[in-house]
């Protein structure tokens, strides 16, 4: 399955009132639902001895299942006669079903033995997604909650552009054109098309051998593509909502993929994103879930099956402030191909706009601080300056002058609690149109990054090959360290993407354990070279009888991370460092060796462009000597690496990369005999 955001047009004030209403009434529905889930489990848990005796009994006799929450779903609609003229009890159950997923998670351990936490109720501005009914493939027109009608010929018919030739008729002639060619001219405004009317032909006869016909339904609408909400049992009409679709012609190889085929259409949810310049400060849009894979262009394709073919088999060393890959010909042979490295790391224009970015960010900060504070002036303290100003002026003889924004901290209560919640704040109009802005600029720039993060996943991809091998390190010690520097270089989303382009090209990321390879503390030699975290330089050492190999300790690290072996490619525990490989793989590719580990080698398609994939060297500076400021933010560290220096029995380790909780002991420890 894949998913594709199509922009909905909410521009008329009456439809983007009742959108507003349905959110509000679907939030208010998932809030009760998940009082009640939390208030179930909390009694679920506190029933030891039924728990004991019988524990399926327990739960039906609280109501704890999917069913169970979908009938207080209903009974939440059928008591609150308001919620009837917005939302319908079909997506009430589908709200359950949500809420009950993270009730599961709670109450059924994974394979590792966690559980989830105990189910939170959130709040309004986190609640952006109503979730749609899936479409019966079986069935033909049955009823949906959020059905997209229309067809893509039909929207290249109604808004084709001016200046498109007359023979350009389909979407795949469409999908054909030089990518800078106009194809629709969608005005500003999109009008929502009428729902069809009239009679409509069955195509078969009655008794008396007169044709039968049925009333037009949105079914039978052919035009413009269009999100059409069937509303509450008491509602107000159908909420119809245009689409946008892109007008360039660059885009619609990847519209005909998704729309062109409407048997595979399956599921549309109905999704909010803040903006502080649209009226009423949110847009909306549908995603569509299509049941084929994603959308990949020629070029991608291509470029995959070029990778796929590249016969290399590589490593990786994630870092804090750079990645590492190294690849060797898959047969160890010199002359099927060279050592080629790469080294991705913050160039100096991504560190001016990193440095832009934070800067402005924290502006928005302090001037959502300072309206705060002007608007409940009671609830913060004056600060040291401004009471020895009155202090001041109280000598003087001269009144106290009027205090309109207080500088100083909250006002607490003896328990050091604020007086009053946050979250009874009054907020001025400015202070939430500032606060969406904000948010919109972090949403951008987690955006960009994982944008950012896919293009330097496939060029490495396509310059070392699918078959790749990294240390299981556990990125959370990195941020408790490095917070800083790992939020700037995101070695969690470089790393994830990595992984992901390997398996559509046909590969894999491995990971190897850190505890039973070390790569940072060897050497290709098989020599152990302990080294400090704080040195970022590999020297094996001929006078304590080691080769001499000189190099980058991650470009070394990544070399060796090539030649580990897993006797199960699922465990990262059983990889192994095989030794007499990489010796003699530094033997054969002696020539260049020194070079290689020292600078970057891959292609030009791997090392430059927009995003810099790895630095090239400037002047006569090594690549590790142009991240003084990394090493300025680890501060004087003179230990060895974590993850290689903790017991293999105290392991409580999350991929890099990934969210995956720890396999130690349960956070909850609440006895389960289910």
């Amino acid at each position: 399955m894949s998913t594709i955001r199509l922009p909905l047009m909410v521009d008329a004030p009456a439809t983007r009132h009742r959108v507003e209403l349905l959110f509000a009434a679907m939030w208010q529905v998932k809030q009760a639902l998940q009082r009640d889930a939390r208030a179930v489990v909390d009694a679920y848990w506190a029933g030891d001895v039924r728990r004991e005796s019988d524990v399926k009994a327990w739960r039906t006799e609280l109501g704890l299942s999917r069913t169970g929450l979908e009938h207080r779903a209903y009974r939440h609609v059928e008591h609150s006669r308001w919620l009837s003229d917005h939302v319908s009890k079909a997506l009430a159950m589908h709200q359950a079903d949500e809420v009950w997923a993270s009730v599961a998670r709670h109450l059924h351990p994974d394979a590792t033995g966690r559980r989830a936490g105990r189910p939170r109720t959130g709040t309004w501005w986190e609640y952006t997604r109503i979730p749609g009914r899936a479409r019966s493939h079986t069935t033909d027109r049955k009823w949906e909650t959020f059905r997209l009608h229309g067809t893509l010929t039909g929207h290249l018919d109604t808004f084709r552009h001016p200046t498109l030739p007359d023979h350009i008729t389909t979407p795949a002639q469409a999908a054909a054109l030089p990518p800078c060619t106009s194809v629709l001219a969608q005005p500003r405004k999109i009008p929502a098309p009428p729902r069809p009317t009239g009679r409509i032909s069955t195509g078969t006869l009655d008794t008396a051998s007169r044709p039968r016909t049925r009333a037009a339904t949105w079914f039978d609408h052919t035009g413009p593509l269009t999100v059409v909400f069937a509303g509450g049992p008491t509602g107000r009409g159908d909420i119809v909502l245009p689409v946008r679709l892109p007008q360039g012609a660059g885009r619609w190889p990847y519209l005909t993929h998704y729309l062109n085929d409407p048997s595979r259409w399956h599921k549309i949810d109905l999704v909010r994103r803040r903006d502080a310049a649209t009226p009423g400060g949110w847009v909306y849009e549908a995603h569509l879930m299509v049941l084929a894979p994603g959308y990949a262009s020629p070029t991608t394709r291509a470029r995959r099956r070029q990778a796929a073919a590249l016969n290399r088999t590589g490593g990786v060393d994630g870092n804090v402030s750079n990645l590492a890959v190294v690849s060797f010909p898959a047969t160890g042979d010199p002359a099927d191909g060279d050592i080629r490295t790469s080294r991705i790391t913050l160039t100096n224009a991504e560190q001016h706009a990193l440095t832009v970015r934070r800067r402005k960010a924290k502006g928005r900060q302090r001037a959502l601080d300072r309206s705060r504070r002007s608007t409940n002036p009671r609830q913060y303290r004056p600060s040291r300056r401004q009471r020895a100003r009155d202090q001041r002026r109280y000598a003087a003889g001269l009144p106290p002058k009027t205090t309109i924004t207080p500088a100083g901290p909250r006002r607490t209560t003896a328990t050091e609690q604020p007086q009053q919640a946050y979250r009874r704040d009054q907020l001025s109009n400015a202070y939430r149109t500032l606060r969406a802005r904000h948010a919109m600029a972090a949403a951008r720039e987690a955006e960009a990054k994982q944008h950012r993060a896919k293009k330097i996943a496939a060029a490495l991809v396509a310059a070392h090959g699918p078959q790749l091998t990294i240390e299981d390190c556990d990125i959370r010690t990195w941020f408790r360290l490095w917070g800083r520097t790992c939020a700037a270089t995101t070695p969690g989303r470089l790393i994830t993407a990595l992984a992901a382009e390997c398996t559509a090209t046909g590969g894999r990321l491995l990971r190897a354990s850190t505890f039973t390879t070390a790569l940072s503390q060897h050497c290709l030699c098989g020599r152990r070279a302990p080294k400090p975290l704080r040195q970022r330089t590999h020297h094996c050492d001929p006078a304590e009888g080691g080769c001499g190999l000189k190099g980058d300790r991650d470009l070394v690290s990544a070399a060796l991370a090539t030649f580990t072996t897993l006797t199960d490619p699922d465990d990262p525990t059983t990889a192994r460092l095989d030794h007499h490989r990489a010796r003699a793989a530094q033997i054969l590719f002696a020539q260049g060796l020194q070079e290689a580990l020292t600078e970057s080698t891959a292609p030009k398609s791997a090392r430059s462009g927009r995003t810099r994939a790895a630095a090239e060297p400037q002047g006569n500076s090594l690549p590790w000597q142009r991240t003084a400021s990394a090493r300025q933010n680890a501060g004087p560290c003179s230990v060895a690496t974590p993850d290689e220096t903790r017991p293999a029995t105290e392991r409580l380790k999350a991929h890099a990369g990934t969210t995956r909780p720890h396999t130690g002991r349960p956070r909850t420890r609440i006895r389960d005999k289910s």
